[in-house]
């Protein structure tokens, strides 16, 4: 029996595969697809999801010379989003395959010890008052496999989501698009640069270049999509596409893939189920601007990840499972806003052009702009911010410069193991015997900043968010340990 399943062996299953391993949780990877696919939908990785691979000392894997872009876009508009001005360390977005991604999140999950099961296909689930039974097809058959838990990270089309009966509501598409990789007879024939974004009053072209002489071309129509979203697109499809959007003729002579997607877009009313729980696509799906979905769900699996361990673990306090879904529904609530929001400023109709021409004059407002790129990065989430509270409280720790007995180290550095850390800063020595009952989920570290932060301890949380900050006498310190570590720790 293991702890833990995880249906869906893509970057945010392997990056929950990677948390729970780091608490040592038995956990089993069900991947149905045999190999890892080597196409990518998205590309790049936002600011907080780099913050989140620092905590775990894995951001210099992923930037390894990748380019590091401090710009996005809102919409396709001018001027741009500027990432370089947020605070953090990584005030950027890391340009990389989404195959990379999990390619890297795999490896690791490996040499943490996960089992990955490739070519094994969840096609059923129960579950009782102690575990979840998976029904699964593998290369030599059917068989059950049984665990404490399950986790669907298989998704927009999952089937954890479906078999265990969660609610998915939402809108229906009225927006149809394609995208391929394609080598293309002449580039010349694209009525667009590369890269290069072409507005008509059909649609949306947009075209980039991957690795030569790779192309990939998406066209957006605002009309509901005529075909079933399972149904393989053709070579055919994309170039009647292309002539439709721009009446251009672009002769396609090899596809290496073929997709489609849509502005459908939905969330589900609970992020857990009994002993299933969702993450990733599997929860939510929505137009992909800016490769928000595949950020989210990793934030979502950092989320979880201390949360479930410690559920499994016995140690985890009243209501911090639960907390997963309070926490990230909201936050991926305002992301579906968000992107529906870009949406509707790129449709072509001639009724939006102010609605642009407006927007565009807001982002070159700085506080405007800076409020649209914290919203994109993922860097405005506060989690439950209580009046009277700290201003750090709930948010992504601050990037302090600190000086041990040991050294020079940040609070990143101090997360690698994935354990909360409740740094003293007041050089007393109070705080020792409060965090005794919580040292095996805790670590104590007593350090010194060289400007005054303004508060004498902080409580970090596993994730990086900040529990509590104050003095070291405040007894909402006790109140934090036992809400987020368990009773033992006040």
């Amino acid at each position: 029996m293991a702890d833990v399943i995880v249906a869906g062996g893509g970057p945010v299953g392997m990056l929950l595969a990677c948390e729970l391993r780091l608490h040592d949780v038995d956990v089993v990877v069900l991947e149905k697809e045999p190999s890892p696919s080597p196409h990518s939908r998205a590309f790049r990785l936002q600011p907080r999801t780099m913050e989140m691979f620092g905590y775990r000392g894995l951001a210099d894997r992923f930037r390894q010379g990748r380019p590091e872009w401090p710009k996005a876009h809102f919409a396709g508009l001018e001027p741009l989003l500027e990432l370089g001005a947020l605070p953090g360390e990584h005030p950027y977005s890391l340009l990389i395959p989404q195959a990379e991604t999990e390619r890297l999140l795999a490896a690791r999950a490996e040499e943490l010890g996960a089992a990955v099961r490739r070519g094994h296909e969840l096609t059923g689930l129960g579950q009782d008052g102690d575990g979840v039974t998976a029904r699964v097809a593998g290369p030599d058959g059917t068989y059950e496999l049984r665990a404490r838990f399950l986790v669907g990270c298989d998704g927009g089309r999952s089937s954890v989501r479906k078999l265990a009966g969660f609610a998915f509501p939402g809108t229906s598409a009225s927006v149809t698009a394609l995208l391929g990789d394609v080598l293309l007879e002449d580039r010349e024939q694209l009525p667009v640069g590369v890269p290069g974004t072409a507005r008509t009053p059909q649609g949306l072209l947009m075209a980039v270049a991957l690795e030569s002489p790779v192309v990939r071309v998406l066209t957006t129509e605002f009309r509901a999509p005529q075909h079933d979203a399972e149904r393989p697109v053709t070579v055919g499809e994309l170039q009647s596409a292309i002539s439709r959007v721009t009446g251009k003729q672009v002769a396609i002579r090899e596809a290496r893939w073929l997709s489609r997607f849509s502005n459908a877009t939905r969330l589900v009313s609970r992020y857990r189920q009994g002993r299933v729980l969702l993450a990733g696509d599997a929860a939510h799906i929505h137009f992909p601007i800016g490769a928000q979905g595949l950020n989210l769900g990793l934030q979502e699996a950092m989320n979880l990840g201390w949360k479930l361990a410690a559920e499994v673990r016995g140690e985890a306090p009243e209501g911090l499972l639960d907390s997963y879904h309070e926490e990230r529904r909201p936050v991926a609530q305002r992301v579906l806003g968000e992107t529906r929001a870009q949406l509707a400023l790129m449709n072509p109709d001639e009724s939006t052009d102010p609605l642009r021409d407006l927007f565009g004059e807001l982002l070159r407002l700085p506080a405007v702009n800076a409020h649209l790129a914290s919203l994109v990065a993922g860097t405005d989430v506060t989690y439950g911010r209580t009046e009277g509270s700290h201003e750090w409280v709930g948010r992504a720790a601050p990037s302090l410069e600190l000086k041990t007995e040991a050294g020079h180290t940040r609070i990143a550095e101090l997360l690698h193991a994935g354990r909360g850390v409740l740094i003293d800063l007041s050089d007393s020595g109070a705080l020792a015997s409060r965090a005794a009952g919580a040292a095996a989920r805790v670590g104590l570290v007593r350090a010194r900043t060289v400007e005054d932060p303004g508060v004498q301890a902080l409580l970090v949380r596993p994730d990086g968010h900040v529990a509590w900050a104050g003095a070291v006498d405040d007894p909402g310190l006790a109140a934090a340990l036992g809400r987020w570590f368990g009773s033992s720790a006040s």
